[in-house]
């Protein structure tokens, strides 16, 4: 049986068995209600002097008289009799409802329906009363309703059909309690989880099944079955993967794709699923030939055929064309061109397996906006939502742009659920755009536990909250106390200053290091940084900052270098600073592509106010892309930086940079570098400068997918070198390489992606310290 089948039958049983009862007396009650007016007299008029009304306990007489529309003495025809009788028997009110006129009187006879006292759900172990009670219509005080009671089972139902439970049932009951009151009951069959068994395609020839799962929102259930639930059954979900496929293929080239039909069968478990994807991919197609043409007189297409950026020989992604196109209609807005649209007009050739592209600028039909209605934001405010359209109301209409918004609203991550429509105004020339959302939680706390070679063993909490007080803000905070390290951390950021593409911001952070097994001293750093972020291009963002940076440096062991023991000596030393960063993001929203490429240059003048004065830059690039048929991801990073002392005393050992795991695997923290080996301790005391390239490849073990387990290799290169102060030469601060080969385990668990690495170091100094097993969380980007 379907997933609607199943719903329809449940829904049946309800009508047929829980209200029958109920359903028979409503029926006979609406039956019996009625007017009595003699048949001769029904053209004739009346006039009540009175009105007695017979059958009320707890609604007021005023009440009826003000649902009978008119007063005494007054002349009352049939028809209006009527039409007071259709209103009180419309109120909702009553059970039943007759008006007999008696003379001059008219008799108003009414049977009350039952309120609600009290809402009660039984059976429910998994999802909470207050959870349950949320979604329904009924509420206590209210006038019961055997039907909106069945909604409300329903609503229940598939609220746990929803979370993979599709054989739950819902039974609502009343109990009877004195003046007229109930109690109504919820009764809950949970059922078991309706599990996917086996997600598998048919049609597919140029991706195998295991890159596609790995593409569905959807998951076979595997070993973390109890924890996970993206395995379950979920026919919404089901939908929008067939979306997500359609998206996929489309981005590769395969604008010919269908996601035809998706078949569902019971599986081997009574409450599992097989589920197949049936698909027809189609031709790929790349990119052809490419022009720019112009049906508006006084447009120069050279000029917006270089901001299209479009070329020849690409795999085709309609992605590119709508870019193109958004850069096209931008140009045209700023050169003050209104009502202009770019028309993508697409030649297709078959035989060479291309798509000529033609891109037609035209004068679009001269219609505005009229006006934006925004509605389901019960907590976040219109002004969150109307920042993410570029266009206001009096604007020319742009369907595409509207397009775009939405896609904006989605990832803003507030919603469940996003559904922008247009419709006509108040005229043929005029549009009103709805926003329709459906709000979802947004903040999160968190209380855990951890262990790292480098801190020991911690306690953290955390708090997050993207959209504080419904104004689009972020703000968190985190503490970590661990036995050799402790952190406070603290963020703030308004995204949309101003109603503008302009984020202001504060991070700030107190940390604190004590002795361990990778120093022999103790460190304070703290910070607080406002900026101001702003983009200068749709892949470009510049970050301005300035604030107040400060640390120490404490109990510094007397085995220890000379150096460290002077740079201990000057104290706290607290200064201010200012910079700039400039971040580059290749990736387009939304899609899962191919190829992206990261980049961010961070450039500090510091130490203003302090006994020392610095320059800083670093600079770091991410690539990424996948070979043999998006079974293979091969990324590489390369990063830098330099500290620069341009006054004082020269930088002290929390100034300078440290080359541990994160920049080159197999090496502790502090595990390289320049060191003091004239002294016991031998504590690294950092580099001015250092330099790391890493290369790895990500590829699938050929483990089921729902394990979520896929394996991995890398080679990092890298070296740390430079010092102020070699106490005469006798610290070596010179550039030597380090180099690690190694193998990595990636697992996607529902805490987030973890990876163990087992390193092998391979050129390194005989004073290193290696650390050649590591477990981190996984960074994505």
């Amino acid at each position: 049986m379907t997933y609607n089948e199943q719903r329809a039958a449940r829904a049946k049983g309800l009508r047929q068995s829980v209200f029958a009862p109920a359903a028979t007396a409503v029926f006979f009650g609406v039956s019996g209600a009625s007017l009595i007016v003699p048949s001769a007299a029904l053209a004739q008029s009346y006039n009540f002097s009175s009105v007695q009304i017979v059958g009320t306990e707890k609604i007021e007489a005023a009440t009826i008289l003000a649902y009978l529309g008119f007063g005494k003495n007054e002349t009352v025809s049939a028809a209006q009799l009527n039409d007071a009788y259709q209103r009180l028997q419309g109120s909702g009110l009553f059970d039943t409802v007759r008006l007999q006129p008696s003379g001059r009187t008219l008799v108003v006879r009414v049977q009350e329906q039952a309120f609600i006292s009290r809402i009660n759900i039984e059976g429910n172990r998994r999802e909470d009363d207050e959870d349950l009670i949320a979604i329904i219509q009924s509420r206590p005080r209210q006038v019961f309703s055997p039907a909106v009671a069945e909604r409300d089972a329903q609503v229940i139902a598939e609220y746990y059909a929803q979370k993979g439970r599709l054989a739950a049932e819902v039974t609502p009951r009343i109990i009877r309690r004195t003046n007229g009151r109930v109690d109504l009951v919820f009764e809950v069959i949970e059922g078991r989880v309706s599990e996917i068994e086996r997600l598998s395609f048919s049609g597919n020839r140029s991706f195998a099944d295991s890159r596609l799962r790995r593409v569905l929102t959807s998951k076979q259930a595997g070993l973390l079955r109890a924890f996970v639930q993206s395995d379950t059954y979920d026919p919404g979900r089901i939908e929008f993967d067939k979306q997500v496929l359609t998206d996929f293929y489309n981005s590769r080239g395969f604008v010919d794709f269908r996601a035809e039909a998706v078949a569902a069968e019971a599986g081997s478990s009574r409450d599992g699923y097989q589920v197949t994807f049936k698909i027809t991919e189609g031709q790929q197609f790349s990119v052809g030939q490419v022009n720019t043409i112009s049906e508006v007189d006084g447009v120069d297409t050279a000029e917006f055929e270089r901001a299209a950026r479009l070329r020849q020989g690409g795999v085709y992604n309609p992605s590119d064309v709508d870019n193109a196109i958004a850069r096209m209609e931008r140009l045209a807005a700023q050169k003050g061109l209104n009502f202009i649209t770019v028309e993508p007009r697409i030649v297709r050739n078959e035989r060479e397996g291309t798509l000529d592209v033609t891109l037609a600028i035209t004068r679009g039909p001269r219609v505005i906006v009229e006006r934006i209605d925004i509605e389901g934001n019960q907590t976040t405010l219109d002004r969150v939502v109307r920042s993410e359209f570029r266009t206001v109301e009096g604007d020319p209409f742009n369907p595409r742009e509207i397009r775009r918004a939405a896609e904006r609203i989605r990832a803003l991550g507030y919603f469940a659920n996003v559904d922008v429509q247009a419709r006509e105004g108040s005229a043929s020339d005029r549009v009103v755009v709805d926003v329709d959302v459906e709000e979802q939680g947004t903040g999160s706390l968190s209380f855990g536990a951890s262990y790292s070679t480098a801190s020991g063993f911690g306690l953290n909490a955390s708090f997050s909250e993207s959209n504080f007080l419904g104004r689009g803000q972020y703000i968190s905070a985190e503490f970590n106390w661990g036995v050799a390290v402790r952190n406070y951390s603290f963020s703030f950021a308004e995204p949309r200053l101003l109603g503008r593409d302009l984020e202001l911001g504060i991070n700030a952070f107190y940390y604190d290091t004590l002795a361990s097994a990778n120093a022999n001293y103790d460190t304070t750093r703290l910070l607080v940084e406002p900026y101001l972020e702003f983009p200068i291009s749709p892949s470009s963002r510049v970050a301005v900052k300035a604030g107040v940076r400060g640390s120490n440096i404490a109990n510094v062991d007397p085995a220890s270098s000379a150096v460290l023991m002077a740079e201990a000596g000057r104290g706290w030393q607290i200064g201010g600073h200012a910079g700039l960063t400039y971040t580059f993001d290749s990736a387009i929203s939304g899609l899962d592509d191919m190829s992206r490429f990261f980049l961010e240059i961070d450039t500090e003048v510091g130490g203003l106010g302090a006994d020392n004065q610095y320059l800083k830059a670093t600079a770091l690039a991410r690539a990424q892309t996948r070979i043999m048929n998006d079974e293979v991801t091969l990324r590489a990073e390369v990063e830098g930086g330099a500290l620069y002392s341009i006054g004082g005393a020269g930088a002290r050992v929390t100034d300078r940079f440290t080359l541990g795991p994160e920049k080159v695997r197999g090496f502790r923290f502090n595990g390289t570098g320049p060191r003091d080996l004239t002294v016991a301790n031998t504590d690294a005391l950092g580099g001015n400068y250092f330099v790391a390239a890493r290369v790895e490849a990500q590829f699938p073990l050929g483990l089921p997918e729902e394990y979520g387990i896929s394996g991995g290799v890398f080679a990092d290169v890298g070296s740390l070198w430079g010092l102020d102060n070699t106490l005469g030469g006798t610290i070596d601060d010179a550039f030597y390489l380090r180099s690690s080969v190694g193998a990595s385990l990636f697992w996607d668990t529902p805490i987030g992606p973890l990876r163990f690495n087992y390193s092998i170091p391979v050129v390194k100094q005989g004073y290193d310290r290696e650390g050649r097993f590591e477990v981190t969380i996984q960074t994505q980007f």
